[in-house]
């Protein structure tokens, strides 16, 4: 068995472990770089999965560690999407400028949604958080002046210092770019003051309200971290599906990102992607593996599978293991350290 031994409270403020973690990620990182030539007819279900990857750690960052459950996620990844269209095609403001305005934007949502949190807790925060998306949802069917309304709105390549990306292996790079950002911020935010606050509201609000955190001002800024992180999401996930309509931000999305977190481990943030990879992959298997059993392959028996394999590994998960993916990883990898000896 493998010890961590730690000579220095610097290795404490580390990023990494140890040089055995370090070195992992890194092959990770090289692996991630060679796969688009491994498997190119891939590469727009995996920059989807990066995307969703961001939105698994931006709910994570509010579920799992601040423990505050919301439905209201699709209409923070609409609110992305549309402010960046609106401000890179509308105004004509640069790319990044753009991300970065939409992120703010969305942050300012939720902020506003932060406040009921104030007051709410429970099953009576989530029903305020599904309402929110709703609301939402109505403005972005009537404000036809931003979003095209029921007409939808279409959406132009990315275009990024003058580099276009609208082929599949720049988005590709582009989408693990900001995923391996969103995970290094998400990471060191949690390790600070904050992310220990969080955890410490998540445990017991009343405990940490007695530590002297203010409850008020780290839920709010829960939200509007977890917002902002969405918004981001939001602006790839235009340029992804390149075509934007009320109807993809709907509630049942939002309960997608909830089940995506779930199976994945809640408090991880390596289960975030695991649940990410694992919910949006599957209809790829399920497309490649129903006509190898003589199943008719439709859209609809897809998603339904798709579903019914999802609610069946929740049911597994809650019994079997609570901690999900992220759970099993762990223990994999403790087994593999102590092979061939079973102690």
């Amino acid at each position: 068995m493998r010890f961590a031994f730690k000579t220095s409270y610097a290795q404490d403020l580390g990023l990494f472990r140890d040089g055995v973690q370090r070195n992992a990620y890194i092959a990770l990182f090289l692996a991630l770089l060679v796969l688009p030539r491994l498997v190119p007819e891939y590469l727009g279900d995996l920059s989807l999965v990066f995307i969703y990857g961001l939105c698994g750690v931006s709910l994570m960052v509010l579920a799992g560690y601040t423990g505050l459950v919301s439905l209201g996620h699709s209409a923070f990844l609409g609110i992305g999407a549309y402010a960046h269209v609106y401000f890179a095609q509308d105004l004509g403001v640069p790319w990044v400028v753009a991300v970065a305005l939409a992120a703010a934007v969305t942050a300012a949502a939720g902020v506003l949604v932060g406040l009921p949190a104030l007051r709410m807790t429970g099953v009576y925060l989530t029903i305020a958080t599904l309402a929110f998306a709703l609301i939402i949802q109505e403005v972005f069917t009537r404000w036809d002046r931003v979003t095209g309304g029921l007409k939808g709105k279409p959406v132009q390549k990315a275009v990024v210092f003058g580099l276009p990306l609208g082929h599949e292996v720049g988005f590709y790079f582009l989408c693990l770019a900001f995923l391996i950002a969103g995970l290094w911020l998400t990471s060191n935010l949690l390790r600070s003051p904050t992310g220990r606050a969080w955890v410490a509201i998540r445990d017991s609000e009343v405990a940490a309200q007695s530590m002297g955190v203010n409850l008020a001002v780290y839920k709010t800024m829960a939200f509007a971290y977890s917002a902002g992180l969405m918004g981001v999401a939001g602006a790839l996930f235009a340029h992804k599906i390149g075509f934007l309509a009320p109807d993809i931000f709907s509630v049942l999305l939002s309960i997608q990102f909830l089940l995506m977190v779930a199976v994945g481990g809640l408090g991880s943030l390596t289960g975030s992607f695991f649940g990410a990879a694992l919910i949006f992959i599957l209809p790829i298997a399920l497309r490649v593996l129903m006509p190898a059993l003589g199943l008719p392959l439709q859209a609809a028996t897809v998603e339904n599978l798709q579903f019914a394999i999802v609610g069946a590994l929740i049911i597994f998960f809650l019994i079997v293991e609570p901690h999900g993916l992220a759970r099993l990883w762990q223990i994999g990898k403790q087994k593999l350290r102590v092979w061939p000896f079973p102690y």
